[in-house]
């Protein structure tokens, strides 16, 4: 079975313990994505055959609130806080770096799939701004510097694991 074919059986089993009334979309959609980490092509259009409309509606509903992700999150996901605090102490320039240093924009995954980058509206650790929550932890009074060595970070753990499976 292909991993393709893996999805839609597993989004088809989420779907037989959901009535087909279109309020039930967004506990649907928050399921898949539990069960995924995302939400995949193929499990937006078996729910768009299960609820009777189209993917348009279902990708609307998914694309209106922030919670959602069109893909797959990368090893280590990376949320940027832009909330008052966080912005005014230089969430924007936090962000910017993330973006150069990775080459991706907020809601992608690096080609390799070992960082996606999020832009959150607040984590609630004002006074540590700039924050940015790397892999769950919070990350407080970050810089350009920081964004560095956690990257550096991520290099030295695929390193190892790289030299660990020879």
């Amino acid at each position: 079975m292909t991993d393709e074919e893996e999805r839609i059986r597993q989004t088809r089993e989420i779907l037989r313990g959901h009535g087909g009334e279109r309020g039930k979309l967004i506990p649907i959609l928050q399921e898949i994505q539990a069960r995924f980490g995302y939400l995949p092509r193929e499990a937006i259009k078996e729910i768009a055959k299960f609820m009777r409309i189209t993917e348009i509606e279902v990708l609307g509903v998914a694309t209106f609130y922030n919670q959602f992700r069109l893909n797959p999150p990368g090893k280590h996901p990376v949320k940027v806080c832009l909330g008052t605090a966080c912005h005014m102490k230089g969430g924007v320039n936090i962000l910017e770096a993330w973006e150069r240093r990775l080459g991706i924009k907020p809601g992608q995954t690096t080609p390799d799939r070992q960082v996606s980058l999020e832009r959150v509206a607040c984590v609630g650790c004002c006074a540590m701004a700039p924050v940015s929550v790397v892999d769950e932890e919070v990350q407080g009074r970050v810089s350009p510097t920081r964004v560095d060595g956690i990257l550096l970070s991520f290099e030295l753990e695929k390193e190892k694991g790289e030299e660990n499976s020879k």
